[in-house]
């Protein structure tokens, strides 16, 4: 692999990350707006963590990754406790 397609993937994957980051971000944001966006939320963090693991930096992505399915706990509870309350 030449440098400049080295430079090319490295600024792919930054940019990967930058999204990934920012729409967790913002469906953090937009949690209390209802529970589609907890689960959206949890897919981000799915998204960082990959990010994170293919960054190599994987203490990130596993932190990450535990962000995720605490989220998707979240999403469970919040469904479950809708329907008791319905």
């Amino acid at each position: 692999m030449t440098q400049a397609s080295w430079a090319n993937v490295c600024g792919m994957l930054t940019l990967y990350g930058a999204c990934a980051v920012t729409f967790m971000m913002l469906m953090y944001a937009l949690e209390g707006r209802g529970r589609r966006f907890v689960l959206a939320f949890a897919l981000g963090c799915a998204l960082s963590s990959s990010y994170g693991f293919l960054a190599g930096t994987w203490p990130f992505g596993v932190v990450e990754g535990i962000w995720s399915l605490v989220a998707l706990k979240r999403y469970r509870d919040i469904r479950t406790s809708s329907a008791a309350q319905a």
